[in-house]
């Protein structure tokens, strides 16, 4: 029986999107629900999986391609077993997109050329495995492991344009995420009166009741105490001192939110995304670390899904885990603010005419000044830093 392999329904507002990885070759046996192909949206990836047991027996569509939503990729024939020779009208029907496929080897998908470029691999000593000897995201993840570690100064780009002597350029295309990333990034700067304001936070309270808790914490809930769920606590105790914080522009209105969904930026191979938290008030320390852990995991592995990314009245950016000793992050629109958090740094301080050092933290709250004034801006970067000085607030909520 044949079966046509179509494009999911896409996310409303995204008009098309990229075929990024095929995981199986034509006649190639799989089973019920075995992921057949990537697709990549402006938002997420999308995976289309096997209806039946069965093999692909023709690719409509190449790694690269644009398509669109609902539209047929490739055509499924069910029934097959496992390790089945594939039938010689099925050899015929699926030697076009092969051949096809292989004169366009050279054409590696976009997730595959943004992997090489991160890497600074040659593409030449990478073996393909996909259809027609083409190079799979799989096979550059796994020449990675297999390979030593490159020398930075000897390494080959990807499709080097030689300039003179052993200058070399590489261009590659910017994902389809990475695009909206930028789009997104100019509207807020372009269209938001947006400020930053800064403070900084004594972070010696929080790291001794992670150092007395951690070992009871863990044995308890199964996952380790970290910094994000104090963060994440705290904001949200702000935001209901602070609704002006929790609301967003919609034309000439102002939508004040009577809940409270924070986004957590994650730094994923595609690039930063926000996935959110929902309704954080109503969640112990426990339970954001342990959602805190799923969305990374979900967002490494590009599983996020569109629900995962939609909504969020705030968001929470922690530059620290990278070493960002202070920066102005910018608003992830329609939010009308963003906390950056940063690294924890050993500093003398002065604590009641004493000379102390103490692990100290910097905090930068960006706004959009239409609609956040200078008094609570400031005020709710302030209730924030004494939560975190005094944690034992969050829990008496005072």
């Amino acid at each position: 029986m044949s079966i046509e392999i179509k494009v999911p329904v896409l996310p409303e507002s995204v008009a098309d999107a990229t075929i990024a990885t095929w995981h199986v070759k034509p006649g190639e046996a799989v089973s019920r629900d075995q992921n057949l192909v990537d697709i990549e949206t402006d938002k997420v990836v999308l995976e289309v999986v096997a209806p039946e047991d069965g093999h692909i027996s023709e690719f409509l569509f190449n790694e690269g391609d644009t398509v669109l939503a609902e539209q047929v990729i490739a055509k499924f024939v069910a029934g097959a077993v496992a390790g089945q020779e594939v039938t010689k009208a099925e050899a015929e029907a699926a030697a076009p997109a092969a051949a096809a496929s292989d004169e366009s080897n050279d054409a590696l998908s976009p997730s595959v050329r943004r992997l090489i470029a991160e890497h600074n691999l040659d593409a030449a000593k990478i073996k393909g495995t996909g259809v027609g000897g083409r190079i799979t995201k799989e096979d550059v993840e796994a020449f990675i492991k297999s390979a030593p570690a490159a020398k930075p100064a000897a390494a080959v780009a990807a499709a080097p344009v030689a300039l003179s002597g052993d200058r070399s350029e590489k261009r590659v295309p910017m994902t389809r995420l990475r695009k909206t990333i930028a789009t997104r990034l100019l509207e807020a700067k372009n269209s938001t009166a947006m400020l930053t304001t800064f403070n900084e936070v004594n972070m010696k309270p929080i790291m001794d009741i992670r150092k007395q808790y951690q070992d009871i914490f863990e044995k308890k809930h199964g996952i380790r105490l970290g910094f994000m769920s104090f963060y994440v606590k705290a904001v949200t105790e702000a935001l209901k001192r602070f609704p002006e914080v929790n609301a967003s522009i919609d034309g000439d209105d102002i939508v004040y939110h009577n809940y409270f969904d924070v986004s957590i930026a994650v730094s994923t191979p595609r690039g930063l995304v926000t996935p959110v938290l929902r309704d954080t008030d109503n969640m112990s320390l426990a339970d954001i670390e342990k959602a805190v852990r799923d969305l990374a995991i979900k967002g490494r592995d590009g599983k996020l899904t569109v629900e995962d990314m939609t909504g969020g009245n705030f968001t929470v950016t922690n530059g620290g885990v990278f070493g960002s000793l202070m920066s102005t992050p910018i608003l992830n629109l329609p939010q009308s603010a963003i906390l950056g958090m940063h690294a924890i740094k050993d500093r003398p301080m002065a604590v009641n005419g004493q000379v102390e050092i103490l692990p100290m933290m910097y905090l930068a709250l960006s706004y959009d000044h239409r609609i956040i004034d200078g008094r609570e801006s400031v005020g709710f970067l302030v209730t924030i830093k004494e939560f975190l000085e005094d944690p034992t607030r969050l829990l008496l909520d005072i």
